[in-house]
């Protein structure tokens, strides 16, 4: 289910802020806004124009789907090993995400770096006042999987993006991995939001492949940590025409999709001076000017021109 709000403001900006706020969306969601029209100018100041309007809208997190997911105890049936190979195939079809991460640790167990993992996620919660603690933590090859259940307490603790999650995430591989030479990988997840995250950013970077591939233009994304970057271009490899790269430092780092080599756009120039905007059109303008050759003193003709002295004539 989708909620939106609409707004209006006199910069595009100012719309998306009045939207966002007639939304009321909780401080977690992940909100998008939508520019539907930009603002227009009056002529001369006096006549005509009119505020820019926008659209913000996010998807209404559903609350019982993680419990759904996690109730494959009516198939776990060991009487019949191949039935369930085969209906786990099905399910990871009609659901990739949540079946993949759920596969993920295979061969688990409980070792002492996934008990230290679970006691000190469970210390940052408690100090962060959450009622409901659930800490489940094993290790497998690939490195200590924490899953936390915090019953109405989701959106506090997994932050707006997911950057609370991220920190806890960050913290707690520097605790496991302290003094020891062996590095471990940690992933913390809270309810399934691993799981919406990851459908959200590869519908983002399909939506901006699509761009690319029609106009011909280059998209940056907003700035994204190692893991989400990660999806980003592996979605983008399984996009033909497109290729992506990572640009900026540290916590600016970015994911830029770009138009492949060999592949034209389809609608190249679409999109420009839309909506009444004018301002890419005056830059060009303004670029185009200072490229003129200057204007020599000897083809200025007038009234103020160069004036030669008067050659002395013999007598």
């Amino acid at each position: 289910m989708i909620k939106e709000a609409f707004g209006t403001g006199a910069t595009a900006q100012e719309a998306a802020e009045a939207a966002k706020k007639a939304l009321g969306a909780p401080w977690d969601a992940d909100v998008k806004v939508e520019i539907t029209e930009a603002a227009k100018k009056k002529v001369l100041g006096l006549f005509g124009g009119s505020p820019a309007k926008a659209r913000a809208y996010y998807e209404v997190a559903d609350e019982v789907k993680p419990q759904k997911q996690s109730e494959p105890k009516p198939v776990a049936k060991k009487a019949e090993p191949s039935v369930p190979v085969a209906e786990k195939k099905v399910e990871s079809s009609a659901a990739e995400a949540p079946v993949e991460t759920a596969e993920a640790p295979k061969n688990t167990f409980v070792s002492e770096a996934s008990e230290t993992a679970a006691a000190y996620i469970r210390s940052i919660l408690e100090g962060m006042g959450v009622a409901q603690i659930e800490v489940d933590a094993c290790e497998s090859e690939d490195g200590i999987f924490v899953q936390l259940n915090c019953g109405n307490d989701y959106g506090y603790v997994i932050g707006r993006r997911g950057e609370t999650l991220d920190a806890i995430q960050y913290l707690t591989r520097l605790v496991v991995n302290k003094g020891s030479d062996n590095y471990k990988r940690v992933s913390v997840n809270a309810g399934n939001y691993r799981e919406k995250r990851k459908d959200t950013l590869r519908e983002l970077a399909a939506k901006n492949a699509a761009k690319v591939k029609k106009y011909g233009r280059s998209v940056c994304l907003d700035p994204m940590n190692p893991y989400e970057r990660r999806i980003i271009h592996t979605a983008i490899q399984e996009i033909e025409g497109v290729d992506s790269h990572s640009v900026g430092t540290e916590s600016e780092r970015r994911v830029v999709i770009t138009l492949a080599d060999g592949f034209k756009p389809t609608n190249p120039g679409g999109g420009r001076n839309r909506r009444g905007d004018r301002r890419n059109y005056d830059k060009s303008a303004q670029q185009e000017q200072p490229n003129r050759a200057p204007r020599s003193d000897a083809a200025t003709v007038g009234l103020y021109g160069k004036i030669e002295p008067k050659a002395k004539t013999e007598e």
